[in-house]
């Protein structure tokens, strides 16, 4: 675990955590709680994750949400515990609250069909090992797992087909971790984050765990309250406090939050 910011004092962090009333803890999935995989709807979290996240939300006091750019028919069956946390997929598009209330927002009738062409657009890189995920608005293709030279085919490809429909404004082309995609504008992690946060008193103690560059807007605008972690096996360039490795820094980040903050 490596402090990135001079300003950050990590242990101050978790003594202020021990004290706060309300305690937000938000999670990416994909890369954060669970290992990149080439087979997505194997990407379960890591061994002993399930059982600290559900330990702090037994434990009470800590609002646990996991913001994912996985659509929510994804993510659901990758989560079989006994409790759920919040959840928001596609980007901060849909949310799921641990009620079972489910909200979608509607990127409208223009976008919806933007990313249709987009679909299909694309389907002759499927040709080349791509694959294509459709979510309630965005469009992403996927490449992990093949060859470097299929890999730069396929990117060369998803830019060309795309990058018209993306230049049309409505819609923006965002490269991550084993792909590209095509997302309505309007609602990112960011948002998802803003949102959390409104509805949190004043005085929480927060921090945002992700790894991938889609979750550098939310790393910024939990700085201005909380910790920003940064998740993965490597470091890179990023606007995080903090830089930890999965899994077991992950977890002993998560055990350490537990025993501060009183969670059983």
């Amino acid at each position: 675990m490596r402090v990135l910011s001079p300003a950050v004092d990590l242990d101050a962090f978790f003594e202020n955590l021990a004290q706060a009333r309300t305690r937000v803890l938000l999670l990416d999935y994909d890369g954060t709680l669970a290992p990149f995989v080439v087979r997505p709807e194997r990407a379960f979290p890591y061994p002993g994750v399930g059982e600290e996240l559900e330990s702090l939300m037994d434990g009470g006091g800590t609002r646990v949400v996991i913001v994912s750019g996985r659509k929510l028919d994804d993510l659901l069956p990758l989560l079989p515990w006994r409790r759920r946390p919040e959840l928001w997929g596609t980007h901060g598009w849909e949310r799921l609250l641990p009620d079972g209330s489910r909200h979608v927002a509607d990127p409208g009738n223009e976008i919806r069909e933007r990313l249709a062409q987009a679909q299909e657009r694309a389907r002759e890189l499927l040709r080349d090992g791509a694959r294509i995920e459709i979510k309630p608005a965005a469009v992403a293709l996927h490449w992990r797992g093949l060859p470097a030279l299929a890999v730069a085919k396929v990117r060369e490809g998803a830019q060309r087909a795309w990058g018209e429909l993306a230049g049309a404004g409505g819609v923006e082309l965002l490269g991550f971790d084993g792909g590209l995609e095509l997302r309505a504008l309007g609602f990112n992690k960011q948002h998802a984050v803003k949102t959390v946060l409104s509805e949190t008193p004043g005085g929480a103690s927060v921090a945002y765990l992700g790894d991938d560059l889609t979750d550098e807007d939310a790393f910024a605008l939990v700085k201005l309250q909380g910790l920003a972690v940064l998740v993965r096996p490597e470091l890179r360039e990023t606007r995080a406090d903090v830089w930890i490795r999965p899994p077991r820094e992950l977890l002993a980040f998560f055990r350490r939050w537990r025993e501060r903050s009183g969670a059983a």
